[in-house]
């Protein structure tokens, strides 16, 4: 397979679908496709995945969040790992999807405020077709229904380059989040499945979400092929 090629128009996305996969290795294929994006080796790239369970600690969180002990922590097998995002602690688990946008925010303004407000108003876009009122907060990134929160975001930009991304709960398992202190802050998280029945599946929430997010950036989404990058991950 050939490379995407890296001179079509930025409105072109690749979409890597990746079904379930474990947050460390996902992490580090990000990080692969950050330095080809940077380099120009590829386009602007979006990720979409479900991730075994894990708590990811961002630039401006802490462990003092964490609600349960070392002890309980491993005897759950929940991992925790400090990444490069901004915000403070927060889960990924079955039942949620996560999309991380690889782009080049050069070609959008240069504007990370304007980024992050665009991936809420397509999972706002998505979450009214269930006749959902979503809503922003200022000074808080994701979403909320009331005084719930629905979805996260946490970004990184190097180089004006993306990685990390959203996480919208569909299904989770609620005991995960009771865990922590989300985003550092006692609120309550909620997911679709709270709201809506029957609940919608993963793979009709991917879809749906993807559509806004065409819609809000102006892309022209085509599905890619993971394995090349994985291969090229493993050397």
């Amino acid at each position: 397979m050939s490379l995407p090629n890296s001179t079509d128009h930025w409105q072109q996305v690749v979409h890597l679908a990746l079904g379930r996969a474990e947050y460390a290795r996902t992490h580090e294929l990000q990080r692969l496709l950050h330095s080809m994006r940077c380099r120009g080796e590829i386009g602007d790239t979006v990720i979409t995945v479900e991730h075994d369970p894990v708590f990811t600690i961002g630039r401006s969180g802490s462990r003092s969040n964490i609600r349960i002990s070392e002890e309980e922590l491993q005897s759950e097998g929940i991992p925790v790992y400090d990444i490069e995002r901004g915000g403070d602690i927060t889960y990924h688990g079955p039942g949620q999807l996560v999309v991380y946008p690889i782009i080049d925010l050069r070609s959008y303004g240069r504007d990370i405020k304007k980024y992050i407000n665009r991936l809420e108003q397509a999972m706002i876009g998505l979450l009214t077709e269930f006749s959902l009122h979503a809503v922003r907060r200022a000074g808080l990134p994701g979403v909320w229904i009331d005084d719930r929160k629905i979805a996260s975001i946490g970004v990184s930009v190097r180089h004006w380059v993306t990685e990390h991304g959203l996480a919208l709960n569909i299904s989770v398992n609620s005991d995960h989040f009771a865990m922590i202190n989300p985003c550092g802050m006692s609120i309550e998280m909620i997911s679709l499945c709270d709201l809506v029945a029957p609940a919608p599946g993963m793979a009709e929430v991917e879809g749906r979400l993807l559509k806004h997010m065409e819609a809000v950036f102006d892309w022209n989404i085509a599905l890619g092929d993971p394995e090349y990058y994985w291969e090229r991950l493993n050397g």
